[in-house]
């Protein structure tokens, strides 16, 4: 298959300008999503009266609805109810919602991985409640947690890809509409391919990198 190169050199830069947008919005909702997550997952633990069920119940619809159908009703649902929001703030409340879950569940896994001796050990010795959190149970949920959370963080990016629905000029947005303007099929898909593997193949590598770091520092054991 020959490739139009200068097509590919003329618009490259617009899939730039499109990935950082995907990449500021992925920032945000990534962010919110773990603090989301590691709230909800606390009051799982703990089994809050009330929070818990319905942080039970969050995570079940935020889990079982795709993010497609929270951004339909979101950007276009909510304006019958008169409330608009712009399509940038949908996307971030869209992922965090989503990711939220994805989150808790990671960190949850984290939190019940951690023996209940070693918590007994911590209470034995006088840590106050704090202090057991912040020196014995936390340190090692997130080393356990960790694998888990970077598959997540790659996941809500590579979910960025549908932000195009609401007109946000994302790498897909782009892709689709030089298809339709210029018929370049290939070179088009070609460069949304490559912008995705910037993205996301540092970022794999780095979390790897960060896991076998945290592996061989002997926590998650």
């Amino acid at each position: 298959m020959h490739f139009d190169l200068a097509f590919i050199q003329n618009y490259a830069p617009l899939y730039a300008e499109a990935a950082g947008l995907a990449l500021k919005l992925a920032f945000w909702g990534i962010l919110f999503s773990t603090i989301v997550g590691f709230v909800c997952s606390l009051i799982r633990y703990y089994r809050v009266p009330f929070l818990s069920p319905v942080t039970g119940a969050y995570i079940e619809l935020s889990r079982n609805t795709p993010l497609l159908v929270q951004l339909f009703f979101l950007y276009f649902g909510l304006p019958k109810m008169g409330i608009h929001l712009d399509a940038e703030i949908c996307a971030v409340i869209g992922l965090t919602f989503l990711g939220g879950s994805y989150m808790a569940e990671a960190f949850r896994g984290g939190l019940e991985a951690v023996s209940k001796i070693q918590i007994e050990s911590g209470l034995s010795i006088g840590l106050s409640t704090p202090q057991l959190v912040r020196y014995v149970i936390l340190p090692q949920a997130f080393a356990v947690a960790v694998p888990a959370l970077g598959a997540n963080v790659i996941f809500l990016i590579k979910e960025t890809s549908i932000f195009s629905v609401m007109a946000l000029e994302d790498p897909m947005f782009v892709a689709k509409d030089l298809i339709g303007l210029y018929y370049d099929t290939g070179e088009a898909l070609l460069m949304l391919v490559v912008t995705y593997l910037i993205m996301l193949l540092p970022l794999s590598i780095l979390l790897t990198y960060l896991e076998k770091k945290v592996r061989h520092a002997g926590f998650g054991h």
